[in-house]
């Protein structure tokens, strides 16, 4: 049977006659208790954390520091090949040549032609008489190839006798004594530095003497090298006497151990006796502190002077005993050809030739090299 609610019995008890208050109890109990309200539940515990984490959690995040580009190694920039630095030679010489010879084979009247471009591209007389005897000799009735082949060949070998041998920067005492000799305007002052700069580059430690005397500007100069290589400068009064320079610098090479003293003078005309005598009396008084000094004496020839280069070097080399040659300005001149009349008259070692501005344009001198470049296509 389904639920009866309380007040239909209460009503049929009232019909049936029975008492309010009995039926009234009945009900109470037949009605169940009231079950107590279950508690709230409780909040569930949080969880634990270790010391070290939450204080590490707590601390703020630094941000990450940027990381900056690593930076390029700085790259010297790699000297100018020596065939572009002969450009204006190379077409003085060759440029005409290729002119001149065309298609056509060797014969009398391309002889004749021939003749007259070697006498023009300072080589000196005897040096183009004989190398247009071996043409002769070796090329007739040939063509352009062959032509330039001799020519080479017989650059090549008179070249090959001028190359100096060994280490260039190899020193025969200490200190090692470099007098250098040149006109004003040869780059004589300049090859000076830059020769500092070499054997500072490879370790050697240098003394400069600003021997000359009559020209400030060549102090300063010297002055200026000294600063950019970390050589030290021993200078003299201006207008002094530049053996006393030249003495004092190689005392002062002497005193602070230095392994190289490089001497300046005073730039002269090779016509100037007096000056040139002077030369001599320089290499007597250094000779006296350091015996055997100086090592080298080297003559600074600009390549732009063409013949009279080679007048200047028959006059210092009869004069001052002369070692070695420096040819300079050869990047800047279309007369580079006097090298190899400076080879075939006087037969000194060229040395090193200049071909810019750089300390790294002074470079020695190789004949295979200088050829090649000469004749490159």
């Amino acid at each position: 049977m389904g639920f009866v609610p309380e007040w239909w019995i209460l009503a049929a008890a009232a019909l049936a006659g029975a008492a309010p208050l009995g039926v009234f109890a009945w009900l109470l109990r037949r009605t169940p208790p009231a079950r107590p309200a279950a508690p709230p539940a409780a909040a569930p515990a949080p969880p634990r954390v270790e010391p070290a984490r939450a204080a590490a959690a707590a601390a703020p995040r630094a941000a990450p520091e940027p990381v900056a580009p690593r930076a390029p190694e700085p790259v010297a920039p790699r000297p100018a090949g020596l065939a572009q630095r002969l450009a204006r030679t190379k077409d003085a010489l060759l440029g005409r040549l290729g002119a001149v010879l065309g298609e056509r084979k060797l014969d009398d009247a391309l002889l004749g032609e021939l003749e007259a471009l070697l006498f023009g591209a300072d080589l000196g007389v005897a040096t183009a008489e004989d190398l247009l005897a071996r043409v002769r000799r070796e090329a007739a009735g040939g063509g352009a190839e062959q032509v330039r082949a001799v020519l080479k060949q017989a650059i090549a070998e008179k070249l090959a006798r001028i190359e100096p041998t060994g280490d260039p920067l190899a020193l025969a005492a200490k200190p090692h004594v470099v007098l250098v000799l040149g006109v004003n305007g040869s780059g004589k002052t300049t090859t000076i530095g830059k020769l500092a700069a070499r054997y500072r580059a490879a370790g050697r430690s240098v003394v400069l003497g600003a021997g000359d005397t009559f020209r400030a500007a060549a102090r300063e100069q010297l002055q200026r090298w000294s600063e950019r290589t970390g050589a030290e400068l021993v200078a003299g009064a201006d207008g002094g006497d530049p053996a006393a320079v030249a003495f004092d610098t190689v005392k002062a090479a002497r005193a602070r151990g230095a392994d190289v003293a490089i001497i300046d003078t005073a730039g002269r005309l090779q016509t100037k006796a007096p000056l040139m005598e002077e030369l001599a009396k320089i290499a007597r008084v250094i000779g006296k502190e350091v015996p055997g000094a100086p090592h080298e004496t080297l003559l600074v020839l600009d390549a732009n002077t063409g013949q009279n280069a080679i007048s200047q070097a028959r006059e210092f080399t009869s004069r001052a005993g002369v070692s070695g040659i420096v040819l300079t300005k050869l990047d800047g001149t279309a007369k580079g050809g006097v090298i190899v009349g400076l080879a075939d008259e006087l037969g000194l070692p060229v040395k090193y030739v200049g071909v810019g501005e750089g300390a790294e344009d002074l470079r020695d001198f190789s004949a295979a090299e200088f050829v090649d470049a000469l004749f490159s296509s």
